[in-house]
């Protein structure tokens, strides 16, 4: 049974990573092509430890400013190998899950750390997409209520 939740888990993370298609914060509607595609790699972004975490927040898109729930929330994690992603949930941001990763170089300008955190590799990118949840509601549970999940315990 524990072997079929492990590769179920790994599905999961396949498809968030592979299939999302959304813009990370330009206003321009951009996607990119993905970074990685391989198995292999999706495993070891899934099981990498995690030792920074920012919280971090942006504009909605086609907004210049960002007021409280009038924005969007993330968490930027930096891995041991100095890799930096982000974890961040949005409506239609991915097919099984919600909450979706995608490599930090894809972030514009616009976002800002509001909390920051070590967490000393006791987590890993596993617990902040599990942390993050798959389904989004806009009022019960949006992409403010998953990255404050993401950031608790250390």
């Amino acid at each position: 049974m524990m072997g079929f939740k492990i590769v179920l888990s790994l599905a999961v993370l396949a498809t968030v990573l592979l299939l999302t298609e959304c813009s990370w914060g330009t206003g321009k509607g951009n996607s990119y092509n993905y970074d990685l595609s391989k198995m292999s790699d999706l495993t070891k972004l899934y099981n990498s430890k995690v030792y920074q975490a920012d919280r971090m927040r942006r504009p909605l898109e086609g907004m210049s400013f960002q007021a409280g729930l009038l924005s969007h929330s993330g968490v930027r994690v930096t891995l041991e190998d100095g890799t930096k992603w982000l974890v961040h949930k949005g409506d239609g941001y991915g097919i099984s899950s919600q909450t979706v990763v995608v490599d930090a170089r894809h972030m514009s300008s616009s976002w800002k750390i509001i909390e920051t955190k070590n967490f000393r590799g006791s987590k890993r990118v596993a617990d902040f997409v599990k942390a993050g949840g798959t389904d989004y509601s806009l009022i019960f549970d949006n992409c403010h209520d998953a990255s404050g999940r993401m950031m608790e315990g250390s």
